[in-house]
């Protein structure tokens, strides 16, 4: 997470500037010390010299050894706003088959967030046979979910290593309950807006039952809507064990029984989009919050820095 400048403050000899940062899981500190000193190195003159200081694990401040007040080196204040800008923390929702998968990727192309799925973590730990894995395939082979402890240290560990703390994540298919979505806020992690799809449940079971895995590329086609290109494709393509109509339909009800709860606890950020649509109009909503959301910490930033 970034820093937010807080105040400035001066002397006759020398001037400071200081930004309390949020808390970060990881202890990141380190690393955002070292792009605020990065930025200072690149903008400071000749005539001025400034360097960083941590007084704890959540201050740093900034001072110059100029006799000028740091109140008029603005550039090296906007350096520093822009080198720490916190990156983005999003969470997808919906209903198995509800196009996550596709957002997800549309969003990650341009946002530059790290795509973190619950489900493809999940399957990992089925594919090799570990023991959790084992025991989840056993809940989702009854359309039921997968305990939360099975879940959450997955989810927490992959959150906070180095490309998701920098870069910022998109969390898909997490949390699918209250008891989740309560246990990532005890570690610490906030999204900063919920995308909930909303998709009609005809469509959503007509999604889920044409749809098929190429074991060899990894890519997934639908019957009716992304056949195959070649014969040679369709010989070799499989089904999920757990996308026949019988198990999305438990499925769907079991996420109609949570989704309300899981929205209670993100109900001052959530964006509800309509999944019916196209790949392209459901994505130019999603874009159309991000960047509204973009806009409105942009404006933000430049509000406490002016």
């Amino acid at each position: 997470m970034g820093c937010n400048i807080m105040n400035f403050s001066t002397t006759s000899s020398s001037s400071s500037l200081k930004g309390l940062c949020s808390p970060i899981p990881n202890n990141n500190n380190h690393n955002q010390k070292n792009k605020l000193q990065k930025a200072l190195s690149s903008s400071s003159s000749s005539s001025s010299s400034f360097s960083l200081r941590s007084s704890s694990s959540n201050v740093f401040s900034l001072r110059s050894s100029s006799s000028r007040p740091f109140s008029h080196s603005s550039m090296i204040v906007k350096a520093v706003a822009k080198t720490v800008e916190e990156p983005l923390h999003v969470m997808i929702s919906g209903a198995p088959a509800s196009g996550k998968g596709t957002q997800c990727h549309l969003i990650t192309n341009k946002y530059g967030l790290v795509h973190v799925a619950a489900g493809d973590l999940l399957r990992a730990e089925i594919e090799t046979g570990s023991e959790n894995g084992k025991r989840a395939k056993e809940y989702m082979e009854k359309g039921q979910l997968v305990p939360d402890e099975i879940v959450v240290m997955m989810v927490k560990d992959r959150l906070l290593k180095p490309d998701s703390v920098e870069n910022g994540w998109l969390l898909d298919g997490y949390p699918r309950s209250l008891s989740q979505a309560t246990a990532l806020k005890e570690l610490g992690f906030k999204p900063d807006i919920f995308i909930l799809l909303e998709v009609s449940e005809d469509i959503l079971v007509e999604r889920v039952v044409g749809r098929r895995l190429d074991p060899v590329t990894g890519k997934i086609y639908h019957l009716k809507y992304s056949p195959p290109e070649t014969k040679e494709i369709a010989d070799r393509l499989t089904q999920r064990f757990d996308d026949t109509e019988e198990k999305v339909k438990l499925r769907l009800n079991t996420h109609h029984q949570n989704v309300e709860a899981v929205l209670s606890m993100y109900k001052d950020i959530t964006i509800k989009i309509n999944g019916n649509s196209s790949q392209k109009e459901v994505f130019a909503q999603i874009d159309g919050a991000l960047t509204t959301l973009l806009e409105q910490r942009k404006a933000s930033s430049e509000s406490m820095v002016a």
